[in-house]
Parts: structure tokens; C-alpha cells; sequence
């Protein structure tokens, strides 16, 4: 028997997702249409109005509803210190530890050569008009502890450091190979706290 077009297509959106494979996205189309109708109704606005009204922070490339993010919008951060994530959930983990009140900048992506992702894809001539602004004079390089975000942490350094400024990197308390998303907040908190200068 072949499933309605209409589930198909269901289950193939569900595949889009990291981790989700055919069976686990099958799964999740009978469950909510068999068991939670409202429930669909309720991912299928909450997706369509995301889509439709997250934007990226003009100044730090995060997800926002405004033009400039509440965070860069905050008198109160330190916009001399700028901390470099790979993705918004990163930087949330950053926030969780409350021990760092500078501003952000959200590369959306990490250096990944084998995957066809350059420099002028995760936004580096951005990051270089931002940190270059002549207010900051530290920036925090806390791409993740994997082999792209490492070399993503050298290419940026290098390329800032050439421009005279200040880059320091997280410490190791963040385990090798893990992402921040994953990490707990007193780790990264020690990590923060215990930043080392790029090697030159």
C-alpha cells in the first residue's frame, strides 16, 4: 500500500532534520496526524511564523525580531570584549553561564573545506568590519572544540591579529570534539574565565 502524497511529504520535512532518519520521520508524521492533530496545527503555525518574522541581527548575526538584537541593543554589555560563536545556540550556552557581559558576533556556520564552506560563507567580512570598529579590544574566539572549529579559531585569529587586535581563545576546559550547545554552563564559565591569547 502507498502512503497519501500529503504523508509523504511529511516524513521527507521531518528527514530535513539533524539526527532524523526515515524511520524516526515516519514516526513522527502517523504519531501526529494518528495521535496529535493539534499538536501539528501547532508546529505547522509556530514554523510559519518563525520563518517569517526571525531575521539576523544586523550588528552581531544572531536571531532576532528586530533589526538589532536585545543584547547588542543592552547599555549594560561591555562592547569592547566581542565573543565569536558558530551558531545562536552557542551563544545562548555563552549566556547560561552569566559570567561574560560583552556583545557577540554569530558566524552562522564554521569553515568546513570539504563541505564547500569558505571564508565568505559564515560571514568573516562581516566579523572583520565589526571587530575593526575602533570600540572593541578583545575578541573571543569560542568556535567549537572540533577540527573545523579549530581551524576556524586559526584562520580568524590570524586574520584579526593581523589588524592589530587582541584575540584570545577559550581555554580547554571545554572537552576536545565536543560542541557548546552540549557543554555544561560551569564548563564553559572556567573556560571563559580562563581564555589563553591565539599563539602567533
Amino acid at each position: 500500500m502507498k502512503a497519501p502524497a500529503a504523508l509523504d511529504l511529511l516524513t521527507a520535512a521531518f528527514k530535513r532534520l539533524p539526527g532524523v532518519g526515515p524511520k524516526s520521520a515516519q514516526r513522527f508524521a502517523y504519531y501526529l496526524l494518528q495521535h496529535d492533530r493539534e499538536g501539528a496545527q501547532m508546529i505547522s503555525r509556530a514554523l510559519s511564523e518563525a520563518v517569517e518574522r526571525i531575521r539576523h541581527c544586523a550588528r552581531c548575526n544572531t536571531f532576532t525580531e528586530l533589526e538589532i538584537c536585545e543584547t547588542c541593543a543592552s547599555p549594560r554589555r561591555d562592547s569592547g570584549l566581542l565573543c565569536v560563536v558558530e551558531t545562536p545556540s552557542d551563544q545562548l550556552m555563552v549566556e547560561q553561564t552569566l559570567s561574560y557581559s560583552g556583545l557577540y558576533f554569530v558566524l552562522m556556520g564554521r569553515l568546513s573545506p570539504l563541505d564547500g564552506i569558505g571564508p565568505k560563507d559564515i560571514n568573516l567580512d562581516r566579523l572583520v568590519t565589526r571587530a575593526c570598529d575602533g570600540v572593541v579590544r578583545e575578541v573571543i574566539l569560542a568556535t567549537n572544540f572540533t577540527q573545523e572549529g579549530e581551524a576556524t579559531a586559526h584562520y580568524i585569529g590570524e586574520l584579526l591579529r593581523a589588524r592589530g587586535l587582541k584575540v584570545t581563545r577559550l581555554a580547554r576546559g571545554v572537552p576536545v570534539g565536543s560542541e557548546l550547545e552540549y557543554v555544561d554552563a560551569g564548563t564553559i564559565a572556567h573556560a571563559l574565565r580562563d581564555r589563553r591569547a591565539v599563539d602567533d
